[in-house]
C-alpha cells in the first residue's frame, strides 16, 4: 500500500475515506467499504486520508496510546483493499479552514477527490464546524459525491475507539474483540529475557511491543499467536502481561507460553491475538506457588481453545 504525507506523490483521481481509523473497528470498515465497492482498488484510488498529528494531539500536546500503530494500521487497511494511506500534516494553518475551504483547497484540488466516505458523526473545518450534511453540500459544488455511513451499533452502544479502550482496560475481550471484528493483538519481535520461565517448566517469548501500542489490562491471557516464517497455523498459548510482581520485575512485559512448541523464536516477529481474560496478575509467596498457578492457567487456556476448536 502506498503511503505519504505529502500530496505530491499521490495517486490520481481519489475515493476517499475521511477519519483517523485508529483500531479499524466495524464502524470504520463500514466507511471504508463504501470507497473500496465503488472502486475497485483502481482508479479512483481507495485512499485513507488522516491527519499526522492527530488534531487532539496537535492542541493538547498529550500523546494518546494507539489502538493500531502505524505498521498494524497499514496491514489492516492493506488487507481491506486500500490503496493508499494519505497521512496530511496537521497545522495550524490547516486547523483554521473553513469548512468550504478545506474542501475547496484540499479534498478537491489537492487530493482530487472523486468521492468521499464518512461517518454520520464526521465534523471538519475550522474548530469542528462542519457537518456531514455541510460536507456532502459543498463538495457537490466541485462535483464529488459523499457518502455518510450511519452509526454502528454493538448491544445498543455505538461502536466507537473509544468504548474498545474501555473494554480493553476492564479485560473484557469479548466486547473488545466483538467490535473490532476480530481479535486484538499485539505485535512485536521476541527478544531476551531472563529465562525464568524455563527454569519453571513453561519457557517463554517476551515480546518488544511499540511504544504507542495500548496496553489492556494487565494479567494472564488466553492467546493464539500466529508466525508464518515458523507455523503454517496459529498457535496456542497463554501470555502475562505485567510487571512480574513475584519476581520482583520493573517494567511491564507481555511474556507468552506457547502450547506443544520448542523451536527458537528469538527474533521472530509474532502477532499475539487476545482471546479471553483469565486473571488479574497477582504476587505469589514463593516459585512454586506461580509454577502452579501457571499449569492452572494452562489448563483454563486450552480448554477455551478446544471449546472454540482452535488448535493450541
Amino acid at each position: 500500500m502506498w503511503i505519504i504525507s505529502s500530496t505530491n506523490e499521490l495517486l490520481v483521481p481519489t475515493a476517499i475515506a475521511l477519519g483517523n481509523f485508529d483500531g479499524v473497528h466495524l464502524g470504520h470498515q463500514q466507511v471504508l467499504r463504501k470507497i473500496i465497492d465503488h472502486s475497485g482498488n483502481q482508479r479512483p484510488y481507495p485512499t485513507v486520508v488522516s491527519f499526522n498529528p492527530h488534531p487532539r494531539q496537535f492542541f493538547t500536546g498529550q500523546h494518546q496510546p494507539l489502538l493500531t500503530p502505524l505498521e498494524e494500521k497499514v496491514a489492516q487497511l492493506e488487507s481491506l483493499g486500500i490503496a493508499q494511506l494519505v497521512l496530511l500534516p496537521f497545522s495550524q494553518a490547516l486547523a483554521n479552514l473553513v469548512p468550504q475551504e478545506f474542501v475547496e483547497t484540499i479534498l478537491f484540488k489537492q487530493l482530487q477527490a472523486q468521492k468521499i466516505s464518512v461517518g454520520a458523526d464526521f465534523r471538519f473545518g475550522y474548530q469542528r464546524q462542519g457537518t456531514a450534511q455541510d460536507l456532502t453540500a459543498i463538495a457537490a459544488q466541485f462535483g464529488i459525491e459523499v457518502f455518510t455511513t450511519s452509526l454502528q451499533q454493538d448491544d445498543n452502544q455505538r461502536i466507537s475507539s473509544s468504548l474498545i479502550r474501555s473494554a480493553l482496560a476492564a479485560g473484557d475481550m469479548e466486547q473488545a474483540n466483538r467490535m473490532l471484528g476480530r481479535p486484538y493483538g499485539l505485535v512485536g519481535k521476541v527478544i531476551y529475557g531472563q529465562q525464568l520461565g524455563r527454569t519453571l517448566g513453561f519457557p517463554t517469548a517476551n515480546l518488544e511491543l511499540p511504544e504507542d501500542k495500548l496496553l489492556p489490562r494487565l494479567g494472564v491471557y488466553c492467546v493464539q499467536v500466529h508466525c508464518p516464517s515458523l507455523s503454517p497455523h496459529p498457535l496456542g498459548g497463554v501470555m502475562n502481561l505485567g510487571d512480574r510482581p513475584t519476581v520482583d520485575g520493573q517494567k511491564v512485559v507481555a511474556e507468552v507460553h506457547l502450547f506443544n512448541f520448542s523451536d527458537n523464536l528469538y527474533d521472530q516477529s509474532l502477532r499475539v491475538e487476545l482471546l479471553q481474560f483469565l486473571r488479574p496478575e497477582q504476587k505469589f509467596s514463593g516459585l512454586d506457588s506461580l509454577k502452579a498457578q501457571i499449569a492452572q492457567d494452562c489448563q483454563q487456556a486450552q480448554a477455551i481453545l478446544l471449546k472454540a476448536d482452535l488448535i493450541y
